[in-house]
């Protein structure tokens, strides 16, 4: 891994950290601390994620046009903007105003990430750079989260405060590490190669990328997955704790910290594992993890408060699990598909993915479980999480040996 790879993942870590302090407290501080209700909290989730999908396509020209490094730089200084201004909410208002400032910085931040270290590796690399990038978040975020878990108070607003402070600090330090690399990841990547007498022509836009059906049916399958995992448990997680099962906001703290911790722990492993392994299958597995975190999350409001916590904490491990399996495999397979004229905007669209499930997964959370309907919503979860196993199947025929990872890498 080159001097350069690390200082990006360096950087991405700084950043964790404070995004650990906040992130899993999001929702409990709009909804209780700032005495929102849960379901004008999730509303504000969801209104994020839509102001992130309507500038992810402009992210991607960005950052073909550009260069994927200035992009994300601009994107980290909106978004620290955007979350120191969260301590200043005081109605609903303010809230949706100011959380649209963190989307859109949210926006120039996740797909010029992801091309910059496409752009920085070779194929037979990424699954593990990919892999070893999302340990180093999930560390930075444990870390934040325990730090939170000491803090955060729901009847002392002064402590969130802080926390978002210290998180818009953290977007700063990540800034200052690629200031420091002159000249890398600057620029639109070379175009397609041409013949001698092939006539000159612009880099295909998106019209070239969605002619692309393979990348189609990778976004499906990712939405569907998506909307079942990760849209739905930054506010699923959070309501199981306090509101089902009527914990201390602690337990969420702890909860993601037991998440971080498991991912950190056997990420490396899962890279090993998962080399030369068929892509497609892998992905059908995470469904099947996943799937089984949120039964296990289901059961708990079922059970006395000490088996609860213990269910909720088992919840969290093996949905993280599931991550170690995801966060190499998705992008990598994004980044060998693209091509490198196009990388900016194939990231884009995998962006785009994470911006419609975390508008659908938040809704529909907060509506079934802000109206008490905890077991049909743990039903349509894992029915979900069935649907994108059977997907993920049916991808491995529309991929190449190397594509599904069944190649030599």
């Amino acid at each position: 891994m080159s001097p350069v790879i690390r200082r990006v993942l360096l950087g991405n870590s700084l950043s964790a950290l404070g995004n650990g302090l906040t992130i899993p407290l999001l929702i409990v501080y709009l909804g209780q601390v700032r005495d929102l209700g849960t379901a004008t909290a999730g509303l504000v989730l969801t209104v994020m994620a839509l102001v992130t999908l309507v500038l992810m396509p402009a992210t991607g020209i960005l950052v073909d046009r550009l260069g994927p490094r200035p992009v994300l730089i601009g994107g980290l200084l909106v978004q620290s903007l955007g979350v120191a201004l969260l301590t200043q909410v005081t109605s609903a208002g303010s809230a949706f105003a100011i959380a649209a400032i963190v989307a859109a910085g949210s926006a120039f931040t996740w797909s010029p990430q992801a091309a910059l270290l496409g752009r920085l590796t070779m194929p037979s690399q990424r699954q593990r750079v990919f892999g070893i990038q999302f340990m180093l978040l999930n560390l930075g975020i444990g870390l934040g989260g325990l730090v939170s878990a000491t803090i955060a108070n729901v009847e002392a607003p002064d402590t969130f405060v802080v926390l978002y402070l210290l998180d818009a600090a953290s977007f700063l330090a990540y800034v200052v590490v690629l200031l420091t690399l002159k000249g890398v990841g600057m620029g639109p990547a070379p175009g397609p190669v041409q013949g001698a007498g092939d006539t000159p022509h612009p880099p295909g836009g998106y019209r070239e990328v969605f002619g692309d059906r393979t990348l189609l049916r990778i976004v499906m399958l990712g939405l569907v997955l998506l909307t079942c995992g990760y849209g739905s448990l930054m506010v699923g997680m959070p309501i199981f704790v306090t509101v089902v099962n009527g914990l201390s906001v602690s337990w969420v703290g702890i909860a993601f910290a037991v998440n971080t911790a498991t991912i950190v722990v056997a990420q490396l492993t899962v890279i090993r594992l998962i080399d030369n392994r068929s892509r497609s299958r892998v992905l059908a597995m995470i469904a099947g993890l996943w799937a089984a975190s949120w039964v296990i999350m289901g059961v708990t409001g079922l059970l006395p408060p000490a088996l609860s916590i213990a269910g909720i904490l088992l919840s969290s491990a093996v949905f993280a699990v599931g991550e170690t399996f995801w966060s190499p495999v998705a992008p990598a397979l994004i980044n060998d598909l693209a091509p490198d004229h196009l990388r900016g905007r194939y990231n884009s669209v995998q962006s785009l993915v994470w911006g419609v499930s975390g508008a659908l997964g938040p809704a529909l959370a907060g509506l079934l479980l802000g109206s008490g309907l905890v077991a049909v919503w743990v039903a349509l979860i894992v029915l979900g999480c069935a649907v994108a196993a059977v997907m993920a199947l049916r991808l491995r025929s529309h991929l190449t040996p190397a594509l599904d990872g069944r190649a030599t890498r």
